[in-house]
């Protein structure tokens, strides 16, 4: 089948599903992926609460006419890669389609139900007008987000990910997703491929891999070696699917000097498959894959025969001021920007990740656990997915390995997260049956969910941080909430999440560390683990020495980790091969859960919860992609691509001695700046991140601390601030320098600079810094204006604007934002073979332009 993009020619209103039907609000033209809850109001009053960032709930209706000609393809399907969520698809007044869960992609067979106009053409996707001798289609979705409070984060609705037209020409053609290829084995150069096509009808397909080294062991390989060529015979099997009966066929071929994929060479191949039914239909399908081979056991997670330390970053689904609009280029810049903070690997937290970031990952070589849901059968808030997930929960794993299969960087799929039902019977039976399906869908991928040890104990003992009840509460309050109005006080009573995530603020995260090392939280998880294939342990770094002796054979794997265990995580992983990996919360910033780790001072937050608060706060990279001196400290502490450091960060020299908000998933808010212009004679608290034996600080030459590195990689040193110049040098043991560090301080002059990230200057979309600098572009943290931004040219769009403070009462959407600690960003899409420019001005008359 072939895709065609079927983005644009939509609108969208507000639909009142209490009354149903419609707002009378007139339609908005969009362009797709759209997040529209990111244009909604935020209230204290919104149900969504601290979960979702206070933005209030709706449903919506998108629209979109086309037209369709007599002689256009026979076969065509929708793809919808998420809905955002409890999707219907009508077409033309019929409903054809309901998708519950919002993060999985489906397909919708319009074949039949599509009117079509005489003449020749392809599809008219953007004609509005419909006239007697040109009928047009009317395509309908319905995304339903007003039953708040659904989600624990940020969830964004709509139509979000992109939608994709399938044709074929006849109804004997190749099926969605339906060539599979897999490596069997590799010995040096020379690799075993397996592939299966899958077709509506008995056939003949051809498969040909462009750039391949030349087959072995088939007679009618060409003998052009940079092309590889097989026949294979596809026959009809007892096989249904979305389409109807399956016929399939497959073929296992040798195939000489193949390049590997890895994570230093990320090579991926492109399958191009011509399928002729016996009836004479023809049919053709693309696939790219890599040559790679994966294993896991008591040596530990091999990749290509070896062993490789998973040291990973959890990702929610958003892109930050897009909000949870999936734009190819901004998937693409989140795993480059993960990549460059040190980490090897993803976790989608905590639903199946869209396509464009599986590309990205393949394309950059990073490992993916690509994950299937947050909870159960217990509720965790009052609407999400529970009420569905009997009924959709196999067809939900279907579609993500159908999406994941050809995709060499997935080595995994988690069934759940710290889903506390694996403490009890009925959970540990449905954890034994998801593995046990996901072995049957693709058993060339390990099985894991992570647990939360210490709350699986707490919910065995009633005290557990969700239940039924809780999440009932949790809405009843929100309820109680809207009911009373602006300016009425309701008092809050922290549940659920928020409960636990403020405790854990208060005690420190060693709380649940040393919650999980007590002896029954072995006891409630153990049977859970046995029925995967290597454990998810959230927050259980205290368990990992007693449980690797007490299972002789468990794999560990920290499926969620606090960013101060990184080098003790590591230090541990390279004696214990059974500890195969790490994921980090988070790797970058995120909507929702707000405050959950932010550590803010007065001048930029309250320390009460209400609306302003936007972000959690928790990542080692912030939300508009600047590294936190957090990201260089895992950055060393992980080793990545043997990088020792140094690396310095500073305290905001303006509040080194003042209070800010508790969290537990942060431990430091320095950043990489030595520019605090009027802090003169100030104290300073600066961290040194560093694998040596010891490491000095100078300011302007002269040395004013030096340190031993004793079981970490961090050393802090106080100071006084004053212009110039700080500077790490590390040494080893014997005393010789191996490394050294510097920041500089920024010079009097301000000015307000616009600069396009390099990656993204031939890009369709632009990410581009607008930020407070001396002349020669240092950046001035202390800094803060009010910006506009606008744009010019024909096409050229503004997607976003914003700045990462966890407190933000702007939208990302008006074109007006503050700065934090001196910065911005704005992300701005050009038409192909167009440009544009883009104007900011602040509240001093200050103005930046740049080309685009």
């Amino acid at each position: 089948m072939r895709a065609t993009t079927f983005n644009e020619g939509w609108s969208y209103r507000r639909f009142n599903a209490e009354m149903g039907y419609p707002d009378d609000a007139d339609f908005t033209a969009v362009s797709i992926p759209h997040d529209a809850m990111l244009h909604e109001k935020r209230s204290q009053l919104a149900s969504s609460g601290t979960n979702g960032s206070w933005f209030e709930g709706a449903d919506y209706e998108y629209v979109k006419h086309f037209a369709v000609s007599e002689d256009a393809p026979a076969v065509q399907w929708l793809e919808f890669e998420g809905v955002y969520h409890n999707a219907e698809v009508w077409l033309n007044g019929e409903k054809l389609a309901f998708r519950p869960y919002g993060y999985t992609n489906f397909y919708v067979d319009i074949s039949s139900h599509v009117k079509r106009r005489p003449g020749a053409g392809e599809p008219v996707n953007d004609s509005l007008n419909e006239s007697v001798n040109e009928p047009l289609n009317e395509l309908r979705v319905i995304a339903r987000n007003v039953d708040q409070p659904n989600s624990r984060w940020y969830s964004g609705a709509g139509i979000y990910r992109p939608v994709q037209l399938w044709t074929a020409e006849s109804a004997e053609h190749i099926v969605h997703n339906g060539v599979t290829v897999r490596t069997v084995s590799v010995d040096g150069q020379r690799a075993r491929l397996w592939v299966q096509v899958d077709a509506t009808a008995a056939g003949t397909a051809t498969i040909s891999i462009p750039q391949m080294g030349d087959s072995t062991q088939s007679d009618n390989a060409q003998d052009n070696n940079s092309v590889v060529t097989h026949s294979l015979r596809v026959e009809a099997q007892s096989v249904a699917s979305a389409q109807g009966s399956i016929a399939q066929g497959s073929i296992e071929f040798d195939v000489e000097g193949v390049q590997l994929w890895s994570l230093d060479n990320p090579y991926v191949y492109e399958m191009h498959v011509d399928y002729v039914s016996d009836n004479g239909s023809r049919d053709q399908a693309t696939t790219t894959f890599g040559v790679r081979t994966i294993s896991w056991g008591d040596e530990g997670f091999l990749l290509n025969g070896k062993r490789v330390i998973i040291q990973g970053a959890c990702i929610h689904h958003d892109n930050g001021v897009l909000g949870a609009a999936t734009y190819a280029q901004a998937e693409e810049r989140r795993v480059r920007l993960m990549k460059k903070a040190g980490y090897n690997a993803i976790r989608s937290a905590h639903n199946p990740i869209s396509k464009a970031l599986l590309d990205a990952c393949d394309k950059l070589g990073v490992l993916v656990m690509d994950e299937y849901i947050d909870h159960w059968y217990i509720h965790k808030t009052q609407h999400d997915y529970v009420d569905y997930f009997d009924q959709w929960w196999q067809q939900d794993l279907r579609d993500m390995v159908e999406k994941d299969k050809n995709h060499p960087s997935v080595i995994m799929y988690s069934t759940g997260n710290e889903v506390a039902e694996t403490a009890q019977k009925r959970g540990i039976e449905l954890t034994a049956q998801m593995t046990e399906f996901l072995h049957s869908l693709d058993n060339t991928r390990a099985v894991t969910c992570g647990i939360n040890i210490f709350f699986n104990f707490l919910n065995k003992i009633g005290f557990g941080q969700y239940s039924d009840e809780k999440a009932a509460k949790e809405a009843e309050e929100a309820a109680r909430r809207k009911a009373a109005g602006e300016g009425e006080a309701v008092k809050h009573k922290a549940s659920g999440s928020e409960f636990f995530n403020n405790l854990a603020g208060i005690m420190g995260a060693d709380f649940m560390k040393i919650g999980a090392s007590l002896p029954p939280c072995d006891w409630v998880t153990r049977d859970a683990f046995a029925a995967m294939d290597i454990a998810g342990y959230n927050y259980g770094i205290n368990r990992y020495r007693h449980d690797l002796k007490k299972y002789e054979h468990r794999l560990i794997l920290g499926s969620e980790t606090f960013c101060n265990d990184a080098y003790k995580f590591r230090e541990l992983a390279k004696k214990e091969p059974r500890l195969i990996g790490d994921f980090v919360w988070a790797g970058m910033d995120y909507l929702g859960e707000t405050g959950v780790g932010g550590w803010e001072y007065a001048d930029y937050a309250p320390r009460e919860q209400k609306c302003g608060w936007l972000t959690a706060g928790s990542g080692r990279v912030d939300l508009i992609g600047n590294f936190l001196g957090e990201a260089y400290y895992t950055r060393v502490a992980l080793e990545s691509e043997g990088d020792q450091g140094p690396y310095i960060a500073v305290v905001p020299v303006n509040h080194t001695h003042d209070k800010h908000s508790p969290s537990a998933w942060k431990m430091s808010n320095a950043i990489a700046s030595w520019s605090w212009n009027g802090c003169e004679g100030e104290d300073a608290r600066v961290e040194v991140y560093a694998r040596a034996a010891s490491v000095a600080l100078l300011v302007n030459g002269v040395e004013v601390g030096r340190k031993k590195m004793r079981g970490d990689c961090i050393a802090r040193f106080d100071t006084t601030w004053q212009p110039g110049v700080v500077e790490a040098v590390a040494y080893d043991v014997s005393g010789k320098e191996i490394g050294r560090y510097a920041l500089h301080s920024a010079g009097e002059t301000t000015r307000l600079t616009a600069s396009c990230e390099p990656e993204s200057e031939n890009s369709r979309v632009k990410f581009i810094h607008v930020d407070y600098t001396d002349n020669a572009g240092e950046v001035k943290p202390l800094e803060r204006g009010q910006l506009s931004v606008s744009v010019e040219g024909k096409g050229v769009r503004l997607l976003g604007f914003g700045c990462a403070s966890p407190y933000n009462e702007a939208s990302f959407v008006s074109g007006e934002s503050g700065t934090y600690y001196g910065r911005a960003l704005a992300v701005v899409e050009v038409p192909e073979d167009a440009s544009g420019r883009l104007i900011v001005r602040d509240n001093r008359g200050r103005t930046a332009q740049l080309d685009l």
